[in-house]
């Protein structure tokens, strides 16, 4: 028998087919990227065999993926020539200061534990270890990364945040210091002091020198789920920690930033922050899904949730910055109480 549902014509499997199968323009991106093509081509116009005789691969392979790689927009194509397209001269090749590569990388290293998804929904437990513990390629995609994308951002949100007269700005889990260094840049009388794990060390010391900033910035080993946090701040920077902490971790955390907070000091939380219906926005529910592939207790918090969290430890004159990073990020302020 028919189905008695009536089936409008006008619906049809496009959408969901090009959804299902969009992973294949994903992982062309990311073996271009692997493969260095678009700081092999540079400024220059080059033909498939020149690049292929450059980078040392074969030629007719290197050519699909050239072709692929203009009909994505990331390559034009001139009398058998390819050029980088200005999008990709500005976030694709490693001569210029908006690199992106390595956060490329990154999510690269994720595609294997994102195709077990149903695994951790089912069972609740990650498929796959922390970048921030693993050692060699992945800890530096994942590290310089972060640099990649706090580079985009940090700049502005130092121009837009007043920290004038403040002296002592803790970047709590800081990894390379990016946050750190723009606040100290900015803030002439402002010294830093990037807390995190020691295997980030070589990493930020390497950033903060390339700044010039050693003497304002500085590095401080530990763990800050384990280790006391010595020192007191007049403002606490707490930049994407809170989304791979249970929401017991996320307490004590920040039970603890705010430990080392001067009275009327300054705290500030930027990360994915969802509506409190948690439905919304897109990128911080599919991240709060990879939290759950990398961490046992990590989400996505909502705005709700972290006002709450910040009451509990003290802290007054909550507010939502106007602040929208380009992947739903935002910033949520408060200050300690005096009393």
């Amino acid at each position: 028998m028919m189905n008695s549902e009536v089936i409008s014509e006008d619906l049809n499997p496009g959408k969901i087919l090009m959804l299902s199968g969009s992973y294949w323009q994903t992982c062309t991106l990311h073996a271009a990227v692997k493969l260095d093509i678009f700081t092999a081509i540079g400024k220059n116009s080059m033909s498939a065999r020149d690049l292929a005789d450059s980078l040392r691969i074969e030629k007719r392979s290197l050519s699909m993926l050239l072709n692929a790689l203009c009909a994505m927009g990331f390559l034009n194509a001139k009398g058998g020539l390819y050029l980088n397209t200005a999008e990709s001269a500005a976030f694709l090749s490693k001569d210029s200061d908006r690199y992106i590569g390595y956060m490329i990388m990154h999510h690269h290293h994720l595609v294997e534990s994102w195709a077990k998804l149903d695994k951790a929904v089912k069972t609740g437990q990650p498929v796959r270890s922390s970048a921030s513990n693993d050692d060699g390629e992945r800890r530096e995609s994942f590290l310089m990364g972060m640099f990649n994308i706090a580079m985009g951002i940090a700049p502005i949100l130092a121009e837009n945040i007043d920290l004038s007269g403040k002296k002592h700005l803790l970047d709590l889990g800081g990894g390379p210091g990016t946050y750190a260094i723009h606040f100290a840049k900015h803030n002439p009388i402002l010294k830093a002091s990037v807390f995190d794990l020691p295997t980030t060390r070589p990493f930020a010391e390497k950033i903060i020198k390339r700044f010039k900033l050693s003497d304002r910035v500085d590095f401080i080993d530990g763990n800050f789920l384990t280790d006391p946090i010595k020192g007191s701040y007049d403002v606490v920077w707490i930049s994407h920690i809170f989304h791979a902490e249970s929401p017991d971790e996320c307490e004590r955390l920040l039970q603890k930033a705010v430990s080392v907070l001067e009275p009327g000091g300054l705290i500030m939380i930027h990360d994915f922050i969802l509506n409190n219906a948690k439905q919304c926005p897109l990128f911080p529910t599919l991240f709060s899904l990879n939290m759950l592939i990398g961490t046992k207790g990590g989400q996505a918090y909502s705005e709700n949730e972290f006002f709450s969290m910040l009451e509990k430890a003290g802290i007054q004159e909550i507010k939502r910055s106007p602040f929208k990073g380009p992947t739903e990020s935002g910033i949520i302020t408060g200050i300690k109480r005096k009393n």
